[in-house]
């Protein structure tokens, strides 16, 4: 099917180890595949749940389900399969994420749908479906994390199918994703408070793949989050190394205080002074923190190219011989002139470096934060530090 350009996913089932992924390498230049869209949990559940229903109130079997998606397009989902007796009926669906580097492609999503005694209409997660322990996140602290929209449209679904059948009895359904536990391992959730389980997601019911909006999106949240839970210190990375890096420069943070804002430099720091995030680090390597000192605040590896130039002067004035900086103007890649300079005791260049990225960072918000900025190579090794505190600005 073809990709639309809304944003999607919401939050926290995009694997983290592909959603920074740090290189100083620069792209080759080939031509980028079409990517293939897919569809959320939270439509999957819906047409589970429609399955399931029918199945309940018809005695037969549902091979597929057709729901209609935020967006306002009709789809229709296979079941991978379907249980029923008078009483209670099951279906699930294998979900379908596309292209899109999500860690729930391939789950079985199911929908348990039982009667009650009273009218009405009872949502909860089951098995593999995390439950909330932590404020910030648009779901109550104590729910399963079925976010507001699949919650609506399951919710919708299920009243217009009982309205077909001139139905009025009360119904229970129970979302489970047998393998949900396992899964949500890989993603934000334990982080985030969500426990045991993934989320149930998606704001338009379709998955774009490496879609902009929605890993915005996420960013904004988990800074909501660690927000919401009491934390004034944020540390923003560009990936999950980074982020291990950072982790042992900061050993007294709780975890949600680390946030993986990938590319998305300016982005996250203008979400944290919105949010009223006092003190901010970035923590990062040499490749991206280089454009990030020039000002470049989106550090994809096509949004910019390393300027050698930038980084020569900077050796230069670090004291580095006539000799040295002219191998780094003519130098590769950025980690190869961060290897150089460390291997050679530069340090002056490192923190010249990390300056130069506080400057930039607080420009780009206009002051008003504490800014700090802490360079790693790829193996951890701290090559610089730097901080600029202007929250008197």
């Amino acid at each position: 099917m073809p990709c639309p350009s809304w944003p999607d996913r919401w939050l926290s089932n995009l694997d983290p180890a592909t959603k920074g992924q740090e290189s100083d390498k620069q792209e080759n230049g080939a031509q980028e595949k079409k990517m293939r869209c897919g569809y959320t949990t939270g439509a999957c559940a819906t047409a589970a749940a429609k399955a399931a229903l029918t199945a309940l109130l018809t005695q037969q079997y549902q091979q597929e389900a057709t729901i209609r998606l935020p967006i306002g397009q009709e789809t229709t989902f296979q079941m991978a399969h379907c249980h029923f007796s008078p009483q209670q009926a099951t279906a699930g669906t294998i979900k379908d994420a596309g292209d899109d580097p999500d860690v729930t492609h391939g789950a079985l999503i199911e929908a348990t749908v039982s009667w009650l005694a009273e009218p009405g209409i009872v949502l909860d997660g089951g098995q593999g479906v995390g439950r909330v322990t932590k404020p910030g996140l648009p779901v109550p602290v104590g729910e399963a994390a079925i976010n507001p929209v699949p919650r609506k449209m399951i919710m919708d679904t299920v009243r217009e199918v009982l309205e077909q059948h001139g139905v009025s009895r009360g119904v229970k359904v129970v979302i489970s994703v047998p393998e949900g536990e396992k899964i949500a391992e890989k993603t934000l959730n334990p982080r985030l408070g969500i426990i045991g389980g993934i989320s149930i997601l998606g704001t338009r019911g379709i998955v774009v793949p490496f879609s902009t909006a929605a890993y915005k999106a996420s960013v904004a949240q988990a800074i909501k989050v660690a927000r919401t839970n009491g934390c004034d210190h944020l540390v923003l990375t560009t990936g999950g190394r980074s982020e291990k890096h950072a982790m042992g420069l900061y050993p007294d943070l709780p975890e949600e205080a680390f946030i993986e804002m990938g590319d998305f430099v300016g982005f996250a720091l203008k979400q944290c002074k919105r949010q009223g995030i006092g003190r901010v680090s970035l923590a990062g390597m040499m490749g991206k923190f280089s454009k990030v000192a020039q000002g470049v605040m989106m550090v994809h590896s096509k949004s910019a190219p390393v300027d050698f130039n930038f980084l020569a002067e900077l050796a230069e004035e670090s004291g580095a011989p006539a000799e040295v900086v002219e191998t780094v103007r003519q130098a590769n890649t950025a980690a190869e002139v961060g290897n150089l300079m460390h291997e050679l005791g530069y340090s002056r260049f490192f923190e010249k470096l990390c300056q130069a990225c506080c400057r930039a960072g607080l420009k780009e918000v206009d002051g008003g934060i504490e800014l700090e900025t802490a360079i790693f190579t790829f193996k951890g090794v701290l090559l610089g530090r730097a901080v600029i505190n202007d929250r008197c600005h």
